[in-house]
């Protein structure tokens, strides 16, 4: 049987290989944000109390993605440094880069399970969770933060598959798990009637499940990664590469949860019906940035992979593609949410649990804040096109000011006189500046790319007509 592929984004058309290679992640980003929301869907729909069960899931969230901080940047620094040495041809570095990563990530997978563990509790109560639902967001969070072994891996291992071309077998894997989940979330809510607690085993099960999958082919993709030398089991310096490219990519995690602690501090103060509105509509307004953030990830391997090979033009051009993919996939996301506001908000909790306040938050910030998801589009892209170039410090500035505004102006624009109108637009604003500061610093990077000589102008037009005239597709090698 023909097994997954590993995918040399350095040749090809690169509209072609870009959608091919960008489609799978985008998947893979929207069936992630599924979890998130059957859980919320479920919950709200057939647990005892719908409302509280949501403001449960929604503020337990809040913390994990505190604790997945850390690992989701070392994952996404990982990726980068193993398409750059896949990019040049370097199997012996690609294996040592792999080695050392999951010997690091199990090393941090133990810390902040420790860290959960020990500090959950004040964490929740540092966020003003109110006491009507705080036992029930404290036992999702402790069953997710047991299940961070196979969230760390299964992301770790899609890191790697993704930066060694190949991501479509983490996406199958995933929709497979997703499928369960969805059948676990019914059996343990609705015919158990575990409640908040049932979506939180149901995620740990699926979550496993796609783990285990996604690490049996990693293996076997790795063993057909052939090296001259034996690669070392754990290189120092190879963790120090790791540890530079990944630390803004960790503290830009870091701090978007811990801004969103405090974003989440702040709207739980104004009561219980902004707290389940802002949770319901922030879920959904995420499906449309995770997609978009995934294809992002794509690029930034991709110009990891052409910087390495010094393929500049096909840097640029992949930019633009994948900004048009992802600026036409955010429209339908738009046009989706600024139509139906009141659809999706009730979709996930029933009618006679949901409060007309609680329904007047969530339609406000899905109408306002989906109108500027354009703007967060370009912003996204760009980072992640600089950050696959090697320029750690206009994407960690360009973060940092988008993440910095929106928690300043929440709290003055609230405390304003604006209510929770002001939630809303703290967010399009910060979008908007940090956006101008995202495509300042992709412009400055391009304008550093090494000028070709005008026989390689001449070549690389002729390949590239070739290649169009032919429908090249992106060489690939049977990983298995």
């Amino acid at each position: 049987m023909k097994g997954s592929k590993t995918v040399n984004l350095t040749s090809g058309n690169v509209w072609k290989c870009l959608i091919l290679y960008s489609l799978p992640l985008f998947g893979s980003a929207i069936v992630q944000q599924l979890y998130s929301l059957v859980d919320l869907l479920v919950v709200g729909n057939f647990a005892t109390d719908g409302a509280l069960a949501v403001d449960a899931v929604g503020n337990a969230t809040i913390i994990i993605n505190v604790l997945l901080a850390f690992a989701l940047g070392a994952n996404g620094g990982c990726s980068v440094i193993i398409a750059k040495h896949f990019g040049a041809g370097d199997n012996k570095k690609v294996r040592e880069t792999v080695n050392t990563a999951l010997i690091s990530f199990a090393v941090l997978c133990a810390f902040i399970m420790t860290a959960g563990f020990s500090f959950g509790s004040l964490l929740l109560k540092a966020l003003s969770v109110h006491g009507s639902y705080f036992k029930d967001c404290l036992t999702y969070l402790y069953i997710y933060v047991g299940s961070l072994p196979f969230v760390f891996l299964y992301n770790l291992g899609c890191g790697i598959c993704s930066a060694l071309g190949d991501s479509k077998t983490p996406f199958i894997f995933l929709v497979v798990s997703s499928v369960l989940n969805v059948g676990l979330d019914l059996l343990f809510v609705a015919v158990f009637h575990m409640d908040v607690a049932g979506a939180a085993w149901a995620t740990l099960i699926s979550q496993a499940i796609s783990c285990v999958l996604t690490v049996f082919v990693l293996v076997r993709k790795l063993k057909s990664i052939r090296t001259e030398e034996k690669p070392k089991i754990f290189d120092k310096r190879i963790l120090k590469d790791l540890t530079i490219t990944s630390i803004p990519i960790i503290l830009q995690q870091s701090f978007v949860s811990v801004g969103n602690f405090f974003v989440g501090k702040r709207i739980n103060s104004l009561g219980e019906d902004a707290t389940t509105g802002f949770t319901t509509a922030f879920k959904v307004v995420c499906m449309a940035n995770m997609g978009v953030g995934s294809m992002t990830n794509g690029l930034a391997n991709f110009c990891s992979q052409n910087k390495a090979a010094g393929h500049y033009d096909r840097i640029k051009k992949g930019y633009l593609a994948v900004l048009l993919y992802a600026l036409a996939t955010n429209a339908l996301f738009l046009t989706l949410f600024v139509s139906l506001p009141e659809p999706l908000t009730k979709i996930f909790i029933q009618k006679d649990k949901l409060t007309a306040d609680a329904l007047k938050y969530s339609v406000q910030f899905l109408t306002v804040v989906s109108s500027f998801l354009p703007v967060v589009c370009v912003k996204i892209v760009s980072d992640g096109a600089v950050r696959g170039c090697g320029g750690n410090l206009g994407f960690t500035v360009s973060t940092f000011t988008d993440l910095i505004l929106r928690v300043i102006l929440v709290y003055v624009l609230t405390g304003a006189g604006w209510g929770f109108k002001g939630v809303s637009w703290a967010w399009a604003i910060g979008w908007s500046i940090s956006m101008f500061i995202a495509i300042g610093f992709w412009l400055f990077t391009v304008k550093r790319f090494p000028k070709p000589a005008a026989e390689e102008i001449s070549t690389e037009t002729a390949d590239e007509t070739a290649e169009e005239t032919q429908e090249e597709q992106p060489q690939e090698t049977d990983a298995l």
